[in-house]
């Protein structure tokens, strides 16, 4: 398969799975290893597509964003919300930066541990969806700062595979007592940064080994995974009102499940 094919379905991949709580990471992994991607450079490739994605976020909600930009001097609400979003970021951050290397080494390379993460998420995300406590938080511009940092601490656990970064902060606002919908569009803003960072820190660490070719192959997948993610954002939220997370819960185990007896199965 060619590389710019290869690239528009990882950005495919990407674009579709980002923002619903089923594990971009996991999916992009296990369809690099169902195409044969044995490289490391798709590693970095997959790390760089998000941000195209993530300016996804950053389009929808200019307005609103740029509202909270501008009115931080003036606006108590705005400064509120930025320091939510500070306060919720700064776990994973930490994490993150302690745990990289680790991370790309081990887990990256494990798609047992991706399947199983995709299948046990399933499973807590299907009863959080159907059990959660009663929601008070309705608006995801103005969550308390201490709720925002239990979510903060549970995007920790998306660092694993399969586990998920909207899945998680979803799961842990939920069980807290935040809305789903208002769950989502706070997981939304709470992945600028997150994902900003993220692209940072892997273009620094492999400065030396990206090239003009793979530049290319990069800007195809970040284009793909854009317009893909424009798509899913402004549909998302619709989606979950009527709904619910259920169906993202089942499309995990079903993939969880498919992509174990592979790997147990093959000889």
């Amino acid at each position: 398969m060619p590389d710019w094919l290869s690239a528009i379905i990882l950005g495919l991949v990407e674009g579709l799975t980002e923002f619903i709580p089923v594990s971009s990471t996991g999916h992009l992994l296990l369809a690099k290893e169902a195409m044969g991607l044995k490289d490391p450079s798709w590693d970095t490739f997959i790390v760089l597509i998000q941000l195209g994605a993530i300016l996804a976020v950053v389009a929808l909600y200019f307005q609103k964003l740029w509202g909270v930009l501008i009115g931080l001097p003036t606006r108590p609400e705005a400064r509120r919300f930025a320091l939510s979003v500070i306060v919720a970021v700064i776990p994973a951050f930490v994490a993150g930066l302690a745990l990289h290397d680790v991370i790309k080494k081990f887990l990256f390379e494990s798609p047992l541990i991706i399947c199983w993460s995709l299948l046990i998420g399933g499973i807590i995300l299907l009863f959080i969806d159907r059990k959660a406590p009663p929601a008070v938080d309705h608006d995801a511009m103005n969550l308390p700062l201490h709720k925002v940092l239990i979510v903060g601490l549970f995007q920790c656990l998306s660092l694993i595979p399969g586990v998920s970064r909207s899945g998680s902060t979803i799961v842990g606002s939920m069980l807290f007592g935040i809305e789903r919908r208002a769950a989502a569009e706070f997981s939304f803003f709470m992945a600028i940064p997150i994902m900003v960072g993220a692209f940072a820190l892997d273009v620094y660490k492999n400065r030396d080994a990206l090239d003009a070719g793979h530049i290319g192959i990069v800007g195809i997948g970040f284009v793909v995974s854009f317009l893909s993610g424009l798509v899913v954002v402004k549909y998302m939220l619709d989606f979950i009102g009527k709904r619910g997370f259920a169906p993202f819960a089942w499309w995990r185990i079903v993939v969880g499940i498919g992509g174990l007896a592979v790997l147990y199965l093959r000889p």
